[in-house]
């Protein structure tokens, strides 16, 4: 009974202990399992995979989710990929859940199971550093972010 009370409390505790915690520093591999462009252009809408791992990254609320998916599929429409923007709306759909425990989830910069929640205040502001960090040490990967 006792070993049964400590796994309770355990689950219970890690939850408010995580969301606390700072956010991760910004990693990204590109379009996940997915390619990042054609055989012929093989980074064709990799920018527009890197956007959108930034708003996964930082995660925040169900509806914030659905517009960083629809801005996903539209980039990719810009690129002159529009099934393949369907097909990659499908994906993240699908395989993105914050619930997930993989490392591409829905506020995958912090802690498991912080689920829909939106950033206050002063997560916000950890997350600004944080990409102001990565634009001043690598313009290469930030700079795509800001071409439209």
């Amino acid at each position: 009974m006792r070993k049964i009370i400590n796994y309770l409390c355990l689950c219970l505790c890690v939850p408010a202990i995580a969301i606390g915690a700072p956010i991760n520093p910004f990693m990204t591999d590109g379009c996940s399992s997915f390619p990042d462009g054609t055989i012929r252009q093989q980074s064709l809408w990799l920018n527009c995979c890197i956007r959108h791992d930034i708003e996964y990254w930082k995660g925040g609320t169900y509806e914030q989710r659905l517009a960083a998916d629809h801005a996903l599929e539209q980039c990719v429409v810009n690129v002159g990929e529009a099934k393949i923007a369907r097909l990659m709306l499908a994906g993240v759909r699908v395989g993105g859940s914050p619930y997930f425990p993989t490392a591409y989830r829905w506020g995958y910069g912090w802690p498991y199971m912080r689920g829909y929640k939106a950033l206050n205040e002063e997560e916000t502001a950890d997350v600004e550093r944080k990409l102001e960090m990565l634009r001043l040490k690598d313009k290469s990967v930030i700079a795509p972010l800001n071409a439209e």
